[in-house]
């Protein structure tokens, strides 16, 4: 016997970050803009590289939207599931993106040190102001999103990193305008990536687990498999399985011994509702055994939780 139990509609978060993406690609488009026109005035080749630096951050915000957008298409018979876990596909990828990014960081500060390039411009400077003021409104677009949707949270970070390269830029330019301190411009970078790093390798991880199909973060197998044995007439419960079907969504299947048919239906609607609120768990298949037989899956079947 089976049950599956569904969670409520995610049109609501879907139209939410659907207007952040939009307003997000819209205003890093046109700061990649100002930065590519004020580069050619200027003559400044660091313009024209964060230009293009920033332009690889819109397809990464954008590949996040495509995969958000697709997590909402409805499942076919070919694609049980739908396509909700592009949006894990999406944070793995804008991870390693990041990644990248804290490796040319990295390896630019170093150049200038040993290398020190000439001084930042005032022009240089005031666009890294106005990148400042739009990567930051940006990035407090997915604030809410980013806490419980690691595919929300890549775009997060993709605009944090940006903000604190701005950020970087601004002081440091500043600061070399009048002193010759060329050393602070490498030194200040080596900071925000050791920063971009720290926050990115935690996303890499959760990412990589939810792709592999590891249990989803802040989910304590134990206690799930405490609480389905305490369920009434269940006498045990083993061949559970947890994992996400997408950033946002979590599935389970478990094995229920419960010798006594009586209130099956009922056991099973109060075990869907209590993995949803306690856990976020919104999909659920379990199946009954009455332990007069062997376990269908009997070289699977055991006391131990996966």
């Amino acid at each position: 016997m089976h049950d599956h139990s569904h969670g409520h509609d995610h049109s609501h978060h879907f139209d939410t970050h659907n207007r952040s993406f939009a307003i997000a690609v819209f205003l890093n488009i046109l700061f990649v803009v100002i930065e590519a026109v004020y580069g050619v005035i200027s003559g400044s080749l660091a313009l024209l590289a964060d230009a293009g630096h920033n332009l690889s951050d819109v397809m990464g915000l954008i590949m996040a939207w495509a995969a958000s957008w697709l997590a909402s298409k409805a499942a076919t018979n070919a694609k049980t599931y739908g396509l909700k876990k592009t949006t894990i596909l999406a944070a793995l990828f804008n991870a390693l993106i990041l990644i990248a990014a804290v490796g040319g960081i990295t390896w630019e500060a170093i150049q200038r040190l040993t290398d020190p390039a000439d001084v930042a411009g005032l022009t240089v400077v005031i666009v890294a102001g106005i990148g400042v003021l739009i990567n930051g409104a940006t990035m407090m677009l997915f604030l809410n999103g980013q806490k419980g949707d690691i595919n929300i949270r890549g775009a997060f970070l993709h605009m944090a990193a940006d903000t604190a390269v701005s950020v970087g830029v601004v002081i440091s330019g500043t600061i070399l305008m009048f002193t010759n301190m060329t050393w602070i411009d490498p030194i200040v970078s080596l900071v925000i990536a050791v920063v971009i790093f720290v926050g990115t390798w935690q996303l890499l991880k959760d990412s990589v687990n939810l792709a592999v199909d590891a249990v989803p973060k802040g989910i304590d197998p134990s206690a799930v498999h405490e609480r389905l044995e305490s369920l009434p007439g269940v006498t045990s419960a083993h061949h559970l399985h947890i994992w996400a079907l997408s950033t946002t969504e979590n599935a389970l299947t478990v094995h229920l011994v419960k010798p006594d048919p009586e209130s099956d239906d009922r056991v099973i609607s109060e075990a869907a509702e209590m993995l949803n609120q306690h856990f976020g768990i919104q999909h659920t298949t379990i199946q009954y055994e009455r332990g007069d037989e062997q376990c269908p899956t009997a070289a699977h079947c055991g006391t131990e939780t996966h």
